[in-house]
């Protein structure tokens, strides 16, 4: 799907600067991917399916070229003319300089950045004012930033960390599923809910077996809303992985007299299991993370004029 934001009226797109010279942006995130054009009087906007580089690389590099190719022709231009265009790639999976050099080799780009998503983030909720983000989509990380000072934690990947994301939500609730069949934990709604969903426990451990992040992250939405109707169990996740969030972000540098942005598709349900003092700290993000990708492309397009 290829579709025409405004700039004056897309949320966000007001703390961007105008210049007329062309780049192309990307959000890469491991169910969404946005790839962005943008000048001095339009954009462009493209959206694809996950492109984390680290769960399916091939899957990605391929959604990624799709994607461009899409631009293109939305743009109704060839795509030896986007190639030529500054590009700055915010992508999940993105562990290190390895496989940034990987994407950027991969790729018909001819000027390239590729980081984490992590940064686009971080740049769009907050532009350069201080604060903080706990981004929990089917991945998760946070992000902080005081000043020139910016940190980043999380981010690396469903084996070893994405606390607190829907993936995270998803494995666990199949697994306390599985401790209250055995009778180490106790049987709500949503334990039921879900041994029927998956047959019984031989189809959960079967769906467990293989099951994509994305697909353990669909779970998270029946968590959440059992969480909001008072399941137990359900509360309890959701009061597990705030407090990973919280004890994180306060490591971090962050205090609840700065801006806190839940973002990603579980993120924001996490608010209601915060201390209050937290809870008032929440705020909505100045903007979505393809503009944060956005002024990035901008800045690497400044430094390649330089």
């Amino acid at each position: 799907m290829v579709f025409t934001l405004q700039q004056r009226h897309h949320k966000g797109i007001s703390m961007l600067e105008t210049k007329n010279n062309p780049i192309i942006a990307v959000d890469g995130g491991g169910t969404t991917c946005r790839i962005a054009y943008a000048d001095g009087t339009r954009q462009v906007l493209v959206e694809t399916g996950p492109a984390n580089v680290t769960s399916d690389y091939d899957g990605a590099i391929v959604r990624l070229k799709e994607g461009l190719a899409e631009l293109a022709a939305g743009l109704d231009v060839s795509p030896e003319l986007l190639k030529r265009l500054p590009a700055y790639l915010g992508l999940a999976g993105v562990t290190g300089d390895r496989i940034a050099r990987r994407v950027a080799a991969d790729l018909p780009l001819e000027a390239v950045r590729v980081e984490d998503d992590r940064h686009p983030a971080l740049a769009g909720a907050h532009g350069a004012a201080d604060g903080a983000i706990a981004h929990c989509g089917t991945g998760s990380f946070m992000a902080y930033q005081s000043q020139s000072v910016r940190r980043f934690a999380g981010g690396w990947g469903p084996v070893l960390g994405d606390e607190a994301s829907a993936q995270w939500v998803g494995r666990r609730a199949l697994a306390v599923t599985l401790d209250a069949w055995d009778g180490l934990a106790a049987k709500t709604a949503l334990t039921d809910a879900l041994l029927k969903e998956y047959g019984g426990t031989d189809g959960i451990v079967a769906f467990a077996s293989d099951a994509k992040p994305h697909e353990f992250g669909q779970i998270a939405r029946l968590v959440t809303a059992a969480a909001a109707s008072g399941d137990g169990i359900a509360a309890s996740l959701m009061r597990d992985a705030a407090g990973h969030l919280l004890q994180g972000l306060e490591m971090m540098g962050w205090t609840p007299a700065m801006p806190l942005c839940l973002t990603g598709g579980i993120g924001p349900h996490y608010a209601a299991f915060l201390p209050e003092n937290a809870q008032n700290a929440v705020t909505k993000p100045k903007g979505a993370p393809i503009d944060g990708a956005i002024t990035l492309a901008r800045a690497f397009q400044a430094e390649l004029s330089a």
